[in-house]
């Protein structure tokens, strides 16, 4: 009988994971288990995605707030320090801010506005333009800021995040000052050490401070890229794509991702027999579109993966073929033709081809790393991992 299924996410359940875990070992267990019960098969070329949150917990990698102070004090002098463009984030940056203050004297917290990288709102553009400001070119003290727009709470969070970072720099024990721009060499006015909190333009704001003149610029990513007495590290990212663990401490983006994920791979086909592909991933690359939030935080969607996950999909688009090529055709004969047209694909990449316009050729690990983000959640669901099947399917499968 035809299968009449596409792509299915699973979320998998698995036991808590701590720190010595064989990690690799219970998502074979859990992946396997769940198919016995629930009643699935496995198949060739099945997705196991697993959350980057339990692959950094299994390693043990985290690190303290005095390891962050330690580390920014070394490298930034311990004196006044630029923290330019972070995020707004509770989880993800204030933790990190304090011990960044913690390792200074005085933080010049330069803000962008109306929001931040991922689209965390401190105003609105309706704002700026009621009160005649142009974000590309104006700078705001604290005092301006809040004679033009006055408390701006958080549309989720409800926090006033000018207030509450302000706030995370004096209880550290450092002066603060903030102010409101979109230039990042306007902060060499205030700072000539600085620390840059950007993330996915975190290469050209680096360039421009450096062309600037800056006496010293460091990003996220460089700060804990080895050990700090004893913390965990993250020797490629650094502090970017942390989480707060607990009141002083941060979870860090895992490291050394591709041995696990080829163990878990060779452990599944000695388990099931299959060919099954193995990818860690974090947040998804989507937007949300009442909050304007991009929720890629973390410095990639998958930080590893098996080879099968390499490149971007080739496809065509089926309602075009319905509509142009084969207009004139329908039932039978109109699924033959565009299973013929399929079939004929010879791995020769369709950009350009007006029948794959529309299918925007992103990479594999970001599509299915999105679908997972989506599908684990962030909150209770208890699912770390999840089984992606009939991804690679198409019409004739």
């Amino acid at each position: 009988m035809e299968r009449r299924t596409g792509t299915i996410s699973r979320g998998i359940r698995c036991p808590i994971i701590r720190q010595g875990d064989d990690l690799a070992q219970i998502v074979c267990n859990s992946v396997i288990e769940a198919a016995e019960i629930d009643g699935f098969e496995l198949r060739d070329k099945d997705v196991v995605a697993v959350t980057e949150s339990i692959v950094a917990r299994s390693q043990g990698n985290y690190a303290s707030v005095d390891a962050i102070a330690k580390d920014v004090r070394e490298k930034l002098g311990g004196g006044t320090i630029g923290v330019i463009f972070p995020i707004l984030s509770r989880n993800r940056f204030a933790i990190c801010l304090r011990g960044i203050a913690m390792g200074a004297k005085k933080v010049v917290l330069m803000l962008s506005y109306p929001s931040d990288e991922v689209g965390n709102h401190l105003l609105t553009l309706d704002q700026l333009d009621d009160a005649g400001i142009n974000p590309y070119s104006d700078v705001l003290s604290l005092e301006k800021y809040r004679e033009l727009f006055g408390e701006n709470k958080h549309e989720f969070t409800g926090v006033d995040y000018v207030d509450y970072y302000s706030q995370i720099i004096t209880e550290a024990g450092a002066e603060a000052e903030v102010v409101f721009a979109n230039q990042a060499k306007t902060i060499l006015d205030y700072a000539d050490c600085v620390l840059t909190c950007d993330i996915h333009t975190r290469a050209r704001t680096k360039r421009i401070l450096k062309a600037a003149g800056a006496k010293v610029v460091c990003g996220l990513d460089d700060i804990l890229t080895s050990s700090v007495d004893g913390s965990g590290f993250n020797e490629k990212f650094g502090l970017l794509g942390s989480n707060k663990s607990t009141e002083d401490s941060i979870k860090l983006f895992p490291k050394d991702c591709t041995d696990f994920v080829y163990k878990t791979q060779e452990l599944l086909k000695e388990a099931s027999g299959k060919n099954i592909e193995v990818m860690v991933y974090g947040d998804g690359a989507f937007k949300d579109p009442q909050g304007k939030i991009w929720e890629l935080a973390d410095p990639c969607v998958s930080p590893a993966y098996t080879a099968g996950l390499s490149g971007t999909p080739n496809e065509l688009k089926l309602k075009y073929l319905a509509d142009n090529d084969f207009k004139d055709l329908s039932g039978d004969a109109l699924k033959e033709a565009i299973s013929k047209k399929i079939e004929e694909k010879d791995g020769s990449s369709l950009v350009g081809n007006m029948a794959a316009q529309g299918t925007t050729p992103r990479q594999f690990t970001d599509l299915i790393g999105s679908l997972c983000d989506l599908t684990s959640g962030s909150g209770d669901k208890g699912t770390p991992v999840v089984l992606v099947q009939g991804y690679f399917d198409n019409y004739t499968n």
